[in-house]
């Protein structure tokens, strides 16, 4: 089979792109029993849950997941920056687009104005204002500055914020406490009050049979021997001294990808012919994220 996408020369019609509704789909999420059971804990005392895990164990996708079990709206998402500062949480204000409105306009705006043109709600603002409940993730908050989670906590707890450019505080009722995922790659900058104060769990990579199930739900007539010999070959991938092992996520992609190619999954860790070969070998730019592990991924071919 030969695929003849784009070429280095000539042109073409640019062909369709035809998602897979259950790629990404929040109903295939797969929790283990012990996830389940540590989200129920948080919702229970009203604390954030905080998971780790490598990359692509699925702790972002946990709250979509969430969200679509509730059947809640989408999750809001707070991405921390090193720059982030606690009122980031809840609100932005245009400071500079606000002086330079008053530097070309006489007329003076409004408290109701000024929030309209220059306040943006973000993730746990629009929780609070919401006065619903919703699923709030605060993604990557090892990446704060040290004391950010202690106020975020705080402010969490407390479940309301004040926007002083428009002298107004918003204040959540209890009952209306967001759902709080929190995500981390490490544990660096996390102080001990914060830790205390949270739920925690660490999601580690599925087993071989975790894998099974996960790519069964994610796939449609695909052979359960097909299924296993790519999670093998992956497993065989794992085990080399990568500097970043492919996740679980990139599994699910490429699984994707080979089935798109029509690769002859039996084949795997098998004799390829010259074609089969460059099919995969093109596959790895998938489950590689560097030079170096897509070199060593490629010599031992």
């Amino acid at each position: 089979m030969k695929i003849n996408l784009y070429k280095a020369e000539g042109s073409a019609t640019l062909p369709d792109f035809n998602s897979s509704k259950e790629l990404n789909d929040p109903a295939n999420y797969i929790p283990s029993q012990e996830l389940i059971d540590a989200v129920n804990i948080a919702m229970l005392l009203g604390q954030p849950l905080l998971l780790t895990g490598e990359p692509g164990t699925g702790k972002t996708q946990l709250a979509y997941h969430l969200a679509h079990f509730f059947n809640l709206d989408k999750p809001l998402i707070f991405n921390t920056q090193t720059s982030s500062l606690a009122a980031d949480l809840f609100y932005k204000y245009d400071a500079l687009g606000h002086f330079q409105y008053n530097q070309n306009n006489s007329k003076r705006l409004s408290p109701a104005e000024v929030e309209e043109q220059f306040i943006t709600y973000n993730a746990l603002g629009q929780a609070i204002r919401s006065q619903k409940r919703v699923v709030v993730l605060i993604d990557e908050i090892d990446k704060a500055p040290r004391d950010l989670p202690n106020d975020i906590l705080f402010a969490i707890e407390n479940m309301h914020f004040k926007v002083p450019e428009i002298n107004q505080e918003f204040v959540s009722d209890e009952k209306y406490r967001p759902i709080i995922i929190m995500t981390s790659n490490s544990e660096k900058n996390l102080p001990d009050a914060f830790l205390r104060r949270v739920a925690y769990f660490h999601i580690t990579f599925p087993s071989s049979d975790q894998l099974l199930y996960i790519l069964s739900r994610k796939t449609n007539n695909v052979q359960v021997r097909d299924l296993k010999k790519i999670i093998q070959y992956f497993g065989s991938i794992r085990d080399l001294q990568l500097k970043k092992p492919p996740s679980t996520a990139e599994l699910i992609y490429w699984t994707f990808l080979l089935l798109k190619l029509k690769f002859p999954i039996e084949r795997l860790g098998g004799s390829l012919d010259m074609h089969e070969r460059k099919l995969l070998l093109s596959s790895y730019v998938v489950l590689t994220k560097n030079k170096e592990d897509l070199d060593l991924l490629k010599n031992l071919m």
